[in-house]
């Protein structure tokens, strides 16, 4: 059962190339520069020429700060690739699977965002992703959107990345602790897609829409942050927790502006899928596990190579 992945170098597309087989499932992993999904011909000719079964983007403009100065760009990945897609994938009569943002609302909600509740995005980034889920709703039946918030991993760059990298480099730092959502591992958001396309390709029927996926109970980043270094001193990857201060938004400033509440309502996709969310700070552990690993690959490679 052979798939498409587009944005294999990403921190979910990662992870969708590297877990596919234990779901039975060929990945075929592109990058931006194999397959530029930006180009509505060249899309259509590799669904059609590779042949699989259904499509996953995880391909995305994600650098939510640059994007209001490269507006142009952001829209072409973002709203345009995911056109390309949708229209390659109603060519060949077969899913797409997307991956969205909490960015499409505005943040200025005290529970749960559900489905069902109004989009607001406030800048060019959360703009281009909502513009990207109304060109696949309105060109492909067959589409399923998972909006997903806070993703960290192995791969790629991140907050935990970061965390891990400031850790080691100051005795204190200060984190915002007024911005509330859910962290998500980009493995679970892809051992999600890949349980999908699985009883997708074996015949079940699916229930198309969009839907919210994160991890399980809401955050500042002030205690995320907290967590990873609490987590990560006591797998001995830092030699001591860093002192972490709270601050408000308003004493960090970024171009685009932050949603003050990122947390989703993943209900529907639990009832509907019968696959539960997990907590947070225990997908944190594994990934931070994973990172203690890799050092240790890479520390022994560098060291046979002294």
């Amino acid at each position: 059962m052979r798939i498409l992945v587009c944005g294999a170098n990403g921190q979910v597309g990662h992870e969708l190339v590297d877990r596919a087989r234990t779901y039975g499932l060929e990945a075929l992993g592109m990058t931006r520069e194999q397959l530029d999904i930006t180009r509505t011909e060249a899309v259509c000719d590799a669904v059609h020429n590779l042949g699989p079964g259904l499509v996953i983007n995880a391909a995305a403009y994600t650098h939510v700060d640059n994007a209001e100065a490269n507006a142009a760009q952001a829209y072409a990945v973002n709203r345009d690739g995911a056109a390309s897609l949708a229209e390659a994938c109603r060519r060949a009569s077969i899913p797409l699977l997307h991956i969205s943002t909490d960015y499409v609302f505005s943040g200025e909600a005290r529970q749960p965002y559900k489905e069902t509740d109004a989009v607001a995005p406030t800048g060019v980034y959360g703009e281009s992703k909502l513009a990207g889920e109304r060109v696949i709703q309105t060109a492909l039946q067959q589409h399923l959107i998972l909006r997903t918030s806070w993703v960290y991993g192995v791969h790629g760059h991140n907050f935990v990345k970061t965390m891990l990298r400031l850790g080691r480099q100051r005795d204190a730092l200060s984190v915002v602790a007024d911005q509330h959502g859910c962290p998500t591992a980009a493995a679970s958001i892809a051992e999600v897609l890949l349980e999908l396309a699985k009883r997708h390709l074996k015949g079940e029927r699916l229930a198309w829409g969009t839907y919210h996926y994160s991890g399980r109970s809401p955050c500042t980043w002030y205690d995320f942050a907290v967590e990873i270094f609490r987590q990560a001193a006591a797998k001995g990857l830092l030699d001591k927790e860093p002192k972490v201060s709270s601050i408000s938004t308003s004493q960090y400033p970024t171009p685009a502006r932050r949603p003050a509440w990122s947390v989703l309502d993943c209900s529907k996709f639990e009832s509907t899928f019968g696959i539960p969310t997990h907590d947070w700070r225990e997908e944190l552990a594994g990934v931070l596990d994973a990172l203690q690993r890799s050092e240790t690959r890479q520390a022994a490679v560098h060291h046979s190579q002294a």
